[in-house]
């Protein structure tokens, strides 16, 4: 049995780089973390933490563990939360990406609030590369991420349509090189449109670069450039699919979730619903 005491001393060190930091936070002595950590190490027989890395860092054994260990002391919180009122102190970790974040989705976030007092919703938006990298390394309970063909492990998969957009009021005959309007390095969005107008033997260069769709769809509306969108989210700007390259084949929206039951399985019902209303009826 793995103590979840030498379990959170672990998780909190490798959450903070840091055997001072994760002591303060614990409330307890640099001597004594060190001692719960030497603890779990010999009882897993592997060596969790890189002492000599500046910040420290997990090991490869500690990698492997850390997921296991985060859904450990989630567990225990549920627990514990039975027979007292810890409002917010049980976190739910989601990924996102950016445009999944909506008005209807925060709207379900908020009516679980309501129903579940003792949990705190950590909710982080980003690129589906990236998230699902964090969550495969045990850093969210809950993800929503965007990729070609979902894992065998996903809870809920739809597909979502994508397409070439130019603002409404660009010249159709855009010249060479093609301005470019994109996501950073990484973005699945990105390595399709590189892919295909390298397979059309086109010239380009990258314009705009940023993060936010938000900002990617208002540089578009402003004619900087051509990008690849998905079609779902260009509704009321003023863009227009581009006649030159059109639609690309669907991206695939999946969800994925460590928990088959408990709470974090009623949310990730929640977002499934959420996300089947908006995706299922296209």
């Amino acid at each position: 049995m793995l103590d979840p005491r030498l379990l959170r001393a672990f998780v909190t060190i490798a959450d903070t780089g840091s055997f001072t930091l994760a002591a303060d936070r614990l409330h307890m002595t640099q001597s004594t973390i060190s001692q719960q950590l030497a603890r779990l190490e010999d009882a897993v027989g592997r060596e969790l933490i890189d002492r000599a890395a500046r910040p420290v860092r997990t090991t490869a054994s500690g990698e492997r563990l850390i997921g296991h260990a985060r859904r450990i002391l989630l567990l225990q919180g549920e627990a514990e939360l039975l027979l007292a009122d810890t409002a917010g102190t049980a976190s739910i970790r989601i990924g996102l990406p950016d445009d999944i974040a909506t008005g209807t989705m925060t709207n379900a976030f908020a009516e679980f609030a309501k129903r579940h007092r003792e949990v705190r919703l950590d909710v982080t938006a980003g690129l589906s590369l990236d998230l699902t990298k964090r969550y495969r390394g045990g850093e969210f309970d809950i993800v929503v991420v965007k990729e070609a063909t979902p894992s065998a492990d996903h809870r809920a998969a739809f597909p979502e349509a994508i397409a070439w957009f130019e603002s409404a009021d660009a010249n159709p005959n855009w010249p060479e090189p093609l301005p470019l309007v994109t996501f950073p390095p990484g973005g699945l969005y990105r390595d399709a449109m590189f892919e295909r107008i390298d397979r059309e033997r086109l010239r380009w260069y990258v314009a705009f670069t940023s993060s936010s769709l938000s900002s990617v769809l208002s540089a578009v509306e402003a004619g900087l450039g051509l990008s690849l969108l998905p079609v779902g989210t260009t509704t009321g700007r003023r863009v227009r699919q581009s006649a030159a390259f059109g639609s690309e084949p669907s991206m695939v929206v999946s969800l994925y979730s460590w928990e088959g039951g408990g709470i974090v399985a009623e949310l990730a019902r929640d977002m499934t619903a959420i996300l089947h209303g908006r995706f299922a009826a296209r």
